[in-house]
């Protein structure tokens, strides 16, 4: 388990924190933890999002949460697939340790989670997801949750009826719940995590943003354009979900993080989508915490995943995260500490889903396509297919176009320490095989190009 650094919080970057108190004296004083909510949205890449420098606007009204917390600059996933990634945010594991390595298969049960921890010290939580890959059929994710909802209520996609939902009614279910649970005066805390599909392809064209994006209506926009306005709209929705929080007061004890679970690639490398491969478009995602009044605003540019999230909430509140958690909790950073140098992160690539009976027996370990390891910014990648190594500098090769790996040479040790630690981890989760999918999820995720 990697090394967490000291959590030394009286003071959060020379701003005292309030007294974070057990839910026992919670009871007796009143006081109240402050609520935690997670927006996440799906498919976003970094490098398209306009507080990270992207020259659209796409998302001011993201960009002015970000710009309001801490942003973290080099944020990786560590799995560019939603159901893996997703479920390794909220138990900051491996997908080879939670089993949910494949979009479709569930997770492990009775796993330690940021959900369940927060729930034991006395937290309301509720989920809210739009995407067919989050189903609890799918993905096992309710036993975490008090209130698990799956918000499928547009056709979304070409062909389907009721199988997705847009960002408007997520948003919608959201402040729907905060306005009936969640008071200003509310005694009991909320954890709530509200995942947005967009904007995932096929990128339906949203017109009323072409002008804020600086595009001209008409014709026919390329798909690059019209993911951009999958974006816009989005941050618009979410805009409101932000409004309602300000507006309420709520965001005055309430901690924000917004995160991408992975990136998307718009062609690189020849690729469309993601989930095959381990290059930086579908690694690359933004991650940001806000906590009004509490965490002074800065970013950070040590390398960050996706999985330090938990660890790094249950550090604001004080709260020692389970033993399982693998993530890095960064609340040191927050508070002064140096950001910790050489740390080497770890990823894979499997196939999207088990789509019929003769699969499921090996579904997990017959799915890795690949494994990588960066450190100090030298990425290398097994295609464990094809025994194909790649290695690149990414300071001086920013978008991985010059391969210097010799020609058949072998993984480096680490690296292969890592492929068996993975596949180790897989054969572990075997043995309790995953059901076969029904035809309706079948087609589902079918449409959304998780079928080789």
């Amino acid at each position: 388990m990697i090394g967490r650094i000291p959590r030394l919080l009286p003071l959060l970057i020379g701003l005292s924190l309030m007294p974070i108190a057990a839910h026992g004296d919670e009871l007796q004083t009143g006081r109240i933890n402050p609520n935690v909510l997670i927006v996440s949205i799906d498919t976003l890449r970094a490098d398209h999002v306009s507080a990270y420098g992207y020259s659209r606007s796409t998302t001011p009204n993201l960009d002015a949460l970000i710009e309001g917390g801490v942003r973290f600059d080099r944020a990786r996933t560590i799995e560019p697939l939603t159901g893996p990634a997703l479920v390794s945010m909220l138990t900051s594991v491996h997908p080879q340790d939670h089993g949910a390595s494949r979009n479709g298969l569930r997770m492990r049960t009775g796993l330690a989670s940021l959900p369940k921890a927060l729930q034991a010290r006395g937290y309301q939580s509720v989920a809210y997801i739009g995407n067919w890959t989050l189903r609890d059929k799918l993905s096992g994710l309710a036993e975490h949750f008090e209130s698990y909802n799956e918000v499928l209520t547009r056709a979304r996609w070409w062909g389907m009826v009721r199988r997705e939902a847009d960002a408007e009614d997520l948003t919608d279910s959201a402040l729907e719940w905060l306005d009936s649970n969640a008071g200003r005066h509310s005694v009991q805390p909320f954890f709530m995590w509200v995942h947005y599909v967009e904007p995932h392809a096929p990128y339906r064209l949203h017109e009323d943003y072409l002008e804020q994006l600086g595009l001209k209506p008409g014709g026919k926009q390329p798909p690059e354009d019209r993911y951009d306005t999958e974006i816009a709209f989005v941050d618009a929705s979410i805009g409101r979900l932000l409004d309602y929080m300000d507006e309420t007061k709520l965001d005055e004890n309430t901690i924000v993080v917004f995160v991408s679970d992975h990136g998307e690639s718009l062609g690189e490398h020849g690729y469309w989508g993601h989930g095959r491969n381990l290059y930086e478009p579908t690694l690359r995602i933004p991650m940001s915490i806000t906590w009004k009044g509490k965490l002074r605003p800065g970013a950070i540019e040590a390398p960050s995943l996706i999985i330090d999230l938990a660890p790094t909430i249950l550090g604001m509140l004080e709260q020692e995260g389970p033993s399982t958690f693998e993530g890095f909790d960064w609340t040191g950073v927050f508070s002064g500490d140096a950001a910790p140098t050489g740390r080497q992160t770890l990823y894979q690539a499997h196939r999207g889903a088990v789509m019929s009976k003769h699969e499921s027996d090996l579904a997990r370990r017959s799915g890795l396509l690949e494994v990588g390891v960066i450190h100090d910014e030298q990425k290398e990648i097994f295609h464990v297919g094809k025994s194909r190594r790649q290695f690149y500098d990414l300071t001086a090769d920013p978008l991985e176009l010059n391969d210097l790996s010799e020609k058949k040479a072998d993984p480096t040790e680490g690296l292969m320490t890592w492929m068996r630690a993975v596949f180790d981890g897989l054969i572990a989760v075997e043995d309790s095989p995953p059901e076969p999918l029904d035809e309706e999820s079948v087609e589902v995720l079918r449409s959304l190009g998780y079928v080789d």
